[in-house]
């Protein structure tokens, strides 16, 4: 056990480094979106999460634009509790048999105009989740789908991208 220790202090930490991303073009992303919402809505954009059942790596990625480098909430976007108070769906992970019921009455206790976006390759189409007993499939088996930002998990970019292109093709 010793040698094991001893090991893993010389040897270091065995993470990845962090993507290469520039702080300015996700700060202008951002302002765009809150810009776009405020057009769009005259207020800012509340986005209501769900995770219908995913393995979670999509939700990492979507908690990751609360951390202090994307920060959405100085742009005016915010995720809320309620879907009663959400403009936007934000759906992740196949649609699970028992979670089925749970996600059509969440989209409809969204007040209209609403939207759903479909997040990370598994809301699109099941993923590797595909066929199973336990799945009924994308999010659009369910609810009708606004839009689709692929990716397994999609980058907070792509999310931010997603949802400014959204917001854009509302108008």
């Amino acid at each position: 056990m010793r040698n094991i220790l001893l090991q893993s202090l010389l040897r270091g930490p065995l993470t990845e480094r962090h993507p290469a991303t520039d702080a300015t073009a996700a700060a202008e992303l951002a302002e765009a979106l809150g810009r776009s919402a405020r057009n769009r809505l005259g207020r800012s954009l509340a986005i209501r999460e769900v995770d219908a059942g995913s393995c979670n790596g999509c939700e990492l990625e979507i908690h990751a634009l609360g951390n202090a480098y994307y920060d959405l909430e100085r742009f005016g976007l915010r995720f809320v509790a309620s879907p009663r108070h959400a403009d936007v769906l934000l759906v992740t992970g196949p649609v699970t048999r028992n979670m089925r019921d749970a996600l059509w009455r969440t989209y409809q206790a969204v007040p209209a105009p609403k939207w759903v976006i479909a997040a990370g390759d598994c809301a699109r189409d099941g993923g590797c989740f595909s066929g199973s007993y336990a799945c009924v499939g994308g999010v659009a088996e369910v609810i009708p789908v606004d839009l689709h930002i692929a990716g397994c998990p999609p980058t907070p970019t792509a999310l931010l991208q997603g949802l400014l292109a959204l917001l854009e093709s509302a108008h």
